[in-house]
């Protein structure tokens, strides 16, 4: 049987194969520090399991939904203004989706043909390549360097690329690089994608989670001009620890939503009701746990970062997001090998730079997953094993 093409992908291949060998280790009664994978350690808010108890306690709200529930697509609109101080947010701007995972699939396929040409990040999240080659698109980096403080540099983009590109990629707070967008390179993105008629897709996952500021991140459509060019995703994932019910929501240009909305349902009979009601409790409650939060990581980064720099290490670039962005020292290239022979010497396992594109060789990436002493504790493993 010949299979499509379309499965000679990245996807989670290395964190499958780490945490295989995760479990051999511990069956052997090695300790492990695993700070491979971005799963917070952190529990939910009990208002949140109380919403989604209470509503699956009712027999209605097991029926397909078929639609987002007023009240949800109001939330969204509220949050905006409360959060973000972007005021007008309306109902046809806002499509759930079970996760950026999904509804990155579904915008990507509305706005390109096979063979369209679209700029993604490296390094990047794996997901902005594969769902833009799950689209048919053909991938133009735009590389994040650190000579550009690892931030989108589209001056450097040639003009033949960006005038064939139909969209492009940003995240910022940036996973894996722990960029930190500022409101200059957010205004030349606009002002690039107004010039080569580009639309942007903004993942904001992690705008919760930006350190050394009094205020957490911002929202890419609090720019002027920005919802003139483009979308973005709101993850509830990190900020409200709830990354198994995945919840998320394409926010922005009326027309790109109503495209995305258009493939969804035809692939999906609406988001469960509980789930719904979940959102909305995360969506319309008090912030002050995400904000304590917010401090927390920033501890957990300063204890990483820190430890690291002690033992010989370059200070990793950290300013947000949940990871930190760590070069390999002694100028080692080769990342996979280095994180391989990290687990067994040290018994701590992180992510290889290169599952991130081919800049993200020479470095490695880990996720503040642990309190800080026991990031103390790996780090002190990591330079008894030689490193």
């Amino acid at each position: 049987m010949r299979f499509s093409k379309r499965l000679d992908l990245f996807g989670n291949e290395v964190f499958a194969a780490l945490n295989v060998r995760r479990r051999e280790l511990e069956a052997k009664g090695r300790e492990v520090y695993d700070l491979s994978v971005g799963t917070p350690d952190f529990a939910p808010d009990q208002r949140l399991i109380d919403a989604m108890v209470k509503s699956a306690s009712d027999p209605e709200n097991w029926k397909y939904s078929l639609h987002d529930r007023d009240e949800l697509d109001q939330a969204v609109c509220d949050y905006y203004r409360r959060r973000y101080g972007v005021g007008n947010v309306t109902p046809d701007m806002v499509m759930s989706c079970h996760g950026t995972q999904e509804g990155m699939g579904f915008v990507c396929q509305a706005l390109v043909d096979p063979g369209d040409t679209v700029l993604v990040p490296d390094p990047c999240y794996p997901l902005f390549r594969t769902a833009s080659l799950l689209a048919g698109a053909k991938l133009a980096f735009y590389p994040l360097e650190a000579e550009h403080d690892f931030l989108p540099y589209v001056a450097g983009i040639p003009d033949d690329v960006a005038d064939a590109a139909r969209y492009m990629v940003v995240s910022l707070p940036a996973n894996p690089v722990g960029s930190v967008g500022t409101p200059e390179v957010y205004r030349q993105i606009i002002e690039f994608a107004k010039a080569h008629d580009i639309v942007i897709i903004h993942d904001n996952a992690y705008s919760d989670i930006v350190f050394d500021s009094d205020e957490p991140g911002g929202s890419f459509l609090a720019y002027e001009g920005a919802q003139d060019v483009g979308v973005e995703f709101l993850s509830l994932s990190k900020s409200f620890d709830v990354t198994g019910v995945r919840l998320s929501f394409l926010v922005g240009r009326p027309d790109i939503v109503a495209a995305a909305k258009k493939l969804h349902g035809q692939l999906d009979y609406g988001m469960f009701f509980p789930e719904q009601d979940v959102a909305i409790a995360a969506l319309t409650g008090p912030l002050d746990g995400v904000e304590r939060q917010r401090m927390a990581y920033q501890e957990r980064r300063d204890a990483l970062c820190d430890a690291l720099e002690s033992i010989g290490w370059e200070r990793p670039n950290a300013h947000g997001s949940m990871f930190v962005w760590a070069r390999i020292p002694g100028g080692r290239m080769d990342s996979v090998d280095f994180v391989l022979e990290l687990m067994e010497k040290s018994g701590v396992i992180v992510t290889p730079g290169a599952s991130f594109g081919p800049a993200g060789e020479g470095f490695v990436r880990m996720a503040l997953v642990m309190p800080p002493e026991r990031l103390r504790l790996a780090v002190q493993k990591i330079h008894e094993a030689g490193f």
